[in-house]
């Protein structure tokens, strides 16, 4: 399982990721709290730096030099 997300696209699934979360959080109870387990995916993705939709589509957003 070698990384395939990038260090910018990591950076922003995990902004995007805890937004989200932030939004579930503050309207508990609401449908907006579905927005929770949206927002764990970018942001999952984001810390592991590995992302399973990329592996099947064959993109890879690491710089290699």
């Amino acid at each position: 399982m070698s990384p395939n997300v990038g260090a910018c696209d990591r950076a922003i699934r995990v902004i995007v990721g805890s937004i989200l979360i932030g939004i579930a959080s503050y309207g508990q109870g609401t449908p907006y709290a579905a927005l929770a387990w949206i927002g764990l995916i970018p942001f999952a993705t984001g810390l592991v730096g590995w992302c399973p939709l990329y592996k099947i589509l064959g993109i890879n957003t690491v710089k290699v030099s």
